[in-house]
C-alpha cells in the first residue's frame, strides 16, 4: 500500500530454535491487517537498514541482557537512522538496574536494593532472606533467593558475576510474593492497557543458573488503586521529555501490606497477548500513531 508506515519489530536471534515470543507473530499479522508494512528484524542483523523505517519498535531482544554494552550502542546508532521505540535514553536508563534506587530516591516505593559491581567488597551478612541478581538481567537468569544462612553458596555467586563483569544486586526476599504473587501493569501508548498477576519465580535451592520459568501460573489481574497509584508514580519518575510508547511496571506486596515496585520494564517487555487478546488492536493502533 502507498503511503504505508514501514514498521521494524525487533527481536532476538533464536539460534535455529523456535522462538519463544508468541506475541510477535500476533503483532506483525494485525499491523500489516492495519496497512502498515510490518516486519519482524533480529536487532543485531548487520545488514537492516533502520533508516529505511519508520518506526523501529523494540519487541523481544531477550539476549540483550548478556550484551547490554552492545544492545545500547545499537540503540544510539538506531535512535539517530530513524524513531526507535522506546527511545534510546530510555533503554540506556533501563538496562542497568541501578535505576530501582533513583526511583526510591524520587520517593517512588521500590524494592530496597544493594549494588556491589565487580571490585566492591561485597556485604551479605543478612539476617533474613534475600536474593541475589545481576543489575543487567531478564527472566530471573542468573538470580537465586538464600536464607541468611547460605552466605557461602551465594558469595560464590557472586564471585562468579564478578568475574563475568555483572554488577550484583542483593534485595530482600519479600515473602508477600508467595501469597500475593508479582502483579505486572502494562502500559501502551499513554494509557493502561491490561494487568496480570504470576507466581513465586525463585524457589528456595534453585540454582542461580538453572533454567526458570519466567512467568510460572500467569493469570489476569484488576489492579488495585493503590497499584495504578504506585506505576503511574514509577512511569511518571522516568527521566527524559517524552513518554515511553509501552511500559510494565511489576509491582510486589511489602513488609508494609502496600505495593512497590519490582522491576520497570522499558527495553523488552512480553504484552501476554495470548492472555489479553483484546489488547491487540489498542496496541496496533499506538504503535500506528507511534509510526505516523
Amino acid at each position: 500500500m502507498a503511503g504505508s508506515p514501514r514498521i521494524a519489530l525487533v527481536t532476538y536471534d533464536p539460534g535455529g530454535a523456535e522462538s519463544k515470543d508468541r506475541d510477535l507473530p500476533v503483532l506483525v499479522e494485525a499491523l500489516r491487517e492495519a496497512g502498515a508494512g510490518a516486519v519482524a528484524v533480529y536487532w543485531d542483523d548487520p545488514a537492516v537498514d533502520w533508516a529505511g523505517f519508520d518506526l523501529v519498535l523494540i519487541r523481544s531482544t531477550w539476549d540483550y541482557s548478556w550484551r547490554a554494552g552492545e544492545f545500547t550502542a545499537w540503540a544510539e546508532r538506531c535512535g539517530k537512522a530513524t524513531r526507535l521505540a522506546n527511545p534510546a535514553d530510555v533503554v540506556r536508563w533501563n538496562a542497568d538496574k541501578r535505576y530501582l534506587g533513583q526511583l526510591a530516591e524520587a520517593g517512588v516505593p521500590a524494592v530496597p536494593t544493594r549494588y556491589f559491581a565487580p571490585g566492591d567488597p561485597v556485604d551479605l551478612s543478612a539476617d533474613r532472606e534475600y536474593v541475589v541478581k545481576p543489575a543487567s538481567g531478564a527472566g530471573a537468569r542468573y538470580a537465586a533467593r538464600y536464607p541468611a544462612g547460605e552466605r557461602d553458596a551465594a558469595a560464590r555467586q557472586v564471585e562468579r558475576m564478578h568475574a563475568e563483569g555483572f554488577t550484583v544486586m542483593v534485595q530482600p526476599y519479600l515473602a508477600g510474593i508467595d501469597t500475593h504473587g508479582e502483579r505486572a501493569l502494562q502500559f501502551f501508548g499513554g494509557r493502561l492497557l491490561h494487568a496480570s498477576v504470576k507466581g513465586a519465580v525463585l524457589a528456595p535451592g534453585m540454582p542461580y543458573d538453572a533454567d526458570k520459568v519466567a512467568h510460572p501460573d500467569l493469570r489476569p489481574w484488576e489492579p488495585t488503586g493503590a497499584e495504578l497509584d504506585v506505576a503511574e508514580r514509577a512511569l511518571a519518575a522516568v527521566p527524559g521529555d517524552a513518554e515511553p510508547l509501552y511500559a510494565r511496571v511489576d509491582l510486589v506486596t511489602g513488609p508494609d501490606g502496600k505495593p512497590c515496585v519490582m522491576e520497570l520494564e522499558l527495553i523488552e517487555p512480553n504484552l501476554f497477548l495470548d492472555l489479553h487478546p483484546d489488547s491487540v488492536r489498542h496496541v496496533v493502533r499506538a504503535v500506528l500513531a507511534a509510526a505516523g
